[in-house]
C-alpha cells in the first residue's frame, strides 16, 4: 500500500484553563444524519486523574472545523475511554470506564525534593477528600454507557456493562449491538478470572452473555479489543496483549460471537496496540494502533482478503515526542480519503490532545 497524509492537525484542546488541558483516548463515527462525531476522555490533569470527562465534538464538514468539546458524562470518578456505535434510525451509545477512588490516591501522590505533595497533587488529592467515594462507587464504579435516541442531541442514565473496550461495541448486519470487551478490572490491573468476553446489549440496558476468547496464556494480559463484523458474517478481533510484549493478537468468530477461535499474534512482539478497525467502501480492511517505540506514532495495517494476512507497519503520524499518545480511530470521509483520531503530545512538556490526520492509501 502506498500512503498519502494530507493533514495532521489539533482538534479537540482546552487552551483557555491549562491546568484541564488533558484529552485522550478518541473515537470518531459517522452519525444517521451524515455528521461526524468524536468522544474522547477530556479536561483531565493528566493521565490518571479524577477529573476526567466523556465529552464529544461534532463535525458538519468532514472533519475539517469541529465543535469545542461538550461534556455528555461526567460521574464522580475517572471517567476515561470513550467509544461510540451510531445505531437504529437515529441513536447512539457512549461508552466508558472508570477506576477506583482508592486507585486515584495511589497514582497522585508526587511529592517534592522535600516530601511534600507537588502543587498537582496537592490540588488533586484535596478533590479526592471531597468524594464520598463509597457512594459514587456503588452507583457508577465499572464500564459505563449511555443512550441517545435523538441524534445525540440529549442522553440517558449512565448504566453498567461488565465489559470494556476503548472504542466500545460493534453493530451486526442484523442491527443487534455486540460488546467485545475485557472484564472490568477496578483498578486496571490482571485478575484471577480475566478474559475477553461477548455480550449483546439491549438498549434498556439489559445485556445478555454470548462467548469469551481463550487467554493466550498465563503470562500475559489480553485487554482493550476492537471488533468488526464483516460481509459474510465473520467478526474480527484485534486485542491488545501485554506483559513483556505490546502487540496484537487476531480472533474470529463464524457464529454471532459465541465462540472464537484462539487468537494468534499478527505483529511483532513490540509492534504496537490497541487498534481500531473499519472497512472502506471497496472492502479494504483498515486496522489503526498506537506505537510507543521510538519514534512513537500511529501506524496502519491492511488486509484484502478479509484478514487472512495484513500487510503492516505503515506510518500515518511520527511524534518522537513522547510514548503517552495512541488509541486511533478511523472513518472514510465521502471523497474515499481516511480520517483517523489519535491522542499526543505537541510537546515535552505540555499536555496530550486529540488529534487527526487525514490520509488516503493506493494499492
Amino acid at each position: 500500500m502506498k500512503i498519502t497524509v494530507k493533514e495532521t492537525k489539533i482538534i479537540c484542546e482546552n487552551p483557555y484553563n491549562p491546568h484541564h488541558n488533558y484529552f485522550a483516548w478518541p473515537t470518531v463515527a459517522r452519525l444517521r444524519d451524515g455528521r461526524l462525531a468524536m468522544v474522547a476522555s477530556g479536561f483531565r490533569i493528566r493521565h490518571v486523574c479524577p477529573f476526567g470527562k466523556v465529552v464529544m465534538c461534532i463535525s458538519e464538514d468532514e472533519g475539517k472545523t469541529w465543535t469545542r468539546p461538550t461534556v455528555v458524562m461526567d460521574t464522580p470518578l475517572d471517567d476515561r475511554d470513550a467509544g461510540i456505535l451510531p445505531f437504529g434510525e437515529n441513536s447512539v451509545m457512549i461508552t466508558s470506564f472508570n477506576n477506583t477512588g482508592k486507585m486515584q490516591k495511589k497514582w497522585n501522590n508526587l511529592t517534592d525534593e522535600n516530601g511534600n505533595l507537588n502543587p498537582r497533587s496537592l490540588y488533586i488529592r484535596s478533590y479526592l477528600e471531597c468524594v464520598d467515594y463509597e457512594k459514587a462507587e456503588e452507583r457508577y464504579l465499572g464500564s459505563t454507557m449511555i443512550f441517545s435516541h435523538d441524534g445525540a442531541k440529549t442522553f440517558g442514565e449512565v448504566m453498567r456493562v461488565p465489559v470494556t473496550s476503548p472504542h466500545g461495541p460493534l453493530l451486526m448486519p442484523d442491527g443487534s449491538i455486540l460488546y467485545i470487551g475485557r472484564t472490568f478490572s477496578c483498578d486496571d490491573t490482571k485478575q484471577e478470572s480475566d478474559c475477553i468476553e461477548s455480550y449483546r446489549i439491549m438498549t434498556d440496558g439489559s445485556y445478555e452473555k454470548l462467548g469469551e476468547i481463550e487467554n493466550i496464556s498465563p503470562d500475559l494480559l489480553s485487554c482493550e479489543p476492537h471488533a468488526i463484523a464483516l460481509q459474510d458474517g465473520t467478526i474480527l478481533v484485534h486485542i491488545r496483549v501485554q506483559n513483556g510484549i505490546f502487540t496484537i493478537f487476531q480472533s474470529e468468530s463464524h457464529d454471532g460471537g459465541r465462540t472464537f477461535t484462539k487468537p494468534h499474534q499478527i505483529l511483532s512482539d513490540q509492534g504496537g496496540a490497541p487498534a481500531h478497525l473499519i472497512q472502506t467502501m471497496d472492502g479494504t480492511l483498515i486496522s489503526v494502533y498506537g506505537y510507543r517505540e521510538k519514534p512513537y506514532g500511529i501506524k496502519a495495517m491492511f488486509s484484502t482478503n478479509n484478514g487472512h494476512t495484513w500487510d503492516t507497519g505503515h506510518d500515518l503520524y511520527i511524534n518522537g515526542i513522547s510514548s503517552d499518545l495512541g488509541y486511533p480511530a478511523s472513518v472514510q470521509l465521502e471523497n474515499g480519503d481516511i480520517l483517523t483520531v489519535f491522542y499526543a503530545k505537541t510537546a515535552a512538556d505540555s499536555p496530550a490532545v486529540i488529534m487527526q490526520t487525514v490520509w488516503k492509501f493506493e494499492k
